[in-house]
């Protein structure tokens, strides 16, 4: 998660000095990330943004299914979320030291970086949210039994209050709100939360949420019927969702000594890195069974849907519905002395579309 609240760096004039001056004399040479943290943050924007629109694109202009669904404007939602976000990191806190020592800062620039730190965070929270939201109402439309739904139902009510609840922390987590980003000098009264305890609540929620996500559409593929091959495809496909747990989990360790750092400049980068990789991984993953839906149009036999067969056959007889008859006729007469012989040849070719109650259906059951 993204705080800075609760530091107290305690940055008086003379250390601040001092540690400039000690960099100087001892030929130290500045660290700075602040070109890698750039790089991957517009990056991540980029993929995040190419995804949705392929998922957009394969809703409004393809013939598998054209009606945008609440899944589908929530990740569009947490994309719009998000670009404030990337700004910010982009044009305030990259600017101010995000991927620098605190020391190499001036004041204004340390007070700046908490300022925009705080709306970052308060960022990240909703469109963490909405991310998760976008995932539960996609398993809502696709898995329509009693129980399931009412499951997802509970998941889905106690998400947005667990997102509600984190948002409203965030914004009033010091009192005054001001305190966020000027409690690092000592100079200013006010008070903040226990940021670790809420750093490491959220943290456990957000995984455990993650977790009881994915054992949702699992639970349900033993009632789908598929070849194992490709129940095999879809278990892959839903599992995907994890990397974005993984990354919950690596970023903990980031998390360990968050409260009590005295160089928030650099020791945050790794955070507000690891905050923005996971939600462009959710965005990826969720997008995921859409684009399958086209890979399955490409590629059947990887991606698994017989999306239709062509059978040729000969038949003297009319054809079945449904079907498409092509053809020729041919006639032969031999009147050569002997008795007339006609030889007819006639040929059909029939196509039948054939759907197997596979993936393709899954995802767009009504």
């Amino acid at each position: 998660m993204l705080y800075w609240g609760a530091l107290t760096i305690h940055l008086h004039a003379g250390r601040h000095e001092l540690h400039n001056v000690t960099a100087t004399l001892c030929d130290q040479k500045p660290r700075d990330t602040s070109v890698e943290l750039k790089a991957t943050n517009i990056a991540l924007m980029v993929v995040s943004a190419a995804f949705v629109l392929m998922r957009l694109t394969q809703k409004l202009f393809t013939r598998v299914e054209s009606r945008m669904a609440l899944d589908d404007y929530l990740i569009f939602a947490t994309l719009l979320v998000g670009q404030p976000s990337t700004i910010l990191i982009d044009r305030g806190l990259i600017p101010n030291g995000l991927g620098r020592d605190v020391w190499t800062m001036s004041f204004d620039q340390v007070t700046a970086f908490g300022k925009y730190f705080y709306w970052v965070e308060i960022c990240y929270f909703a469109q963490l949210s909405v991310l998760k939201l976008s995932f539960l109402f996609f398993y809502k439309r696709i898995f329509p039994g009693r129980t399931i739904q009412k499951i997802i139902i509970a998941t889905i009510i106690f998400s947005v209050l667990y997102g509600i609840v984190f948002v409203i922390v965030a914004v009033f987590q010091c009192r005054p709100i001001s305190y966020y980003w000027t409690k690092w000098d000592g100079e200013h009264n006010g008070h903040c939360i226990d940021i670790n305890a809420l750093v490491w609540a959220n943290a456990a929620v957000s995984i455990a949420v993650d977790l009881w996500m994915l054992g949702i559409p699992l639970s349900q593929l033993i009632h789908l019927k598929l070849s194992f091959s490709k129940k095999a495809g879809v278990v892959i496909m839903f599992c995907l969702g994890t990397f974005a747990t993984v990354i919950s989990v690596i970023r903990l360790q980031f998390l360990i000594t968050f409260a009590r750092t005295q160089n928030p400049t650099w020791d945050q980068q790794n955070i507000t890195k690891w905050s923005a990789i996971e939600i462009a991984v959710g965005v990826v993953c969720s997008c995921i069974p859409a684009i399958r839906v086209v890979l399955v149009r490409v590629v059947p036999r990887t991606f698994g849907s017989s999306q239709g067969s062509k059978r040729r056959n000969q038949y003297y007889s009319t054809e079945g519905k449904g079907s498409k008859l092509s053809g020729f006729s041919r006639g032969h007469s031999d009147l050569g002395g002997g008795d007339k012989v006609i030889h007819c040849t006639k040929t059909f070719e029939l196509n039948r579309s054939q759907r197997d109650d596979d993936e393709v259906e899954l995802v767009y059951m009504r």
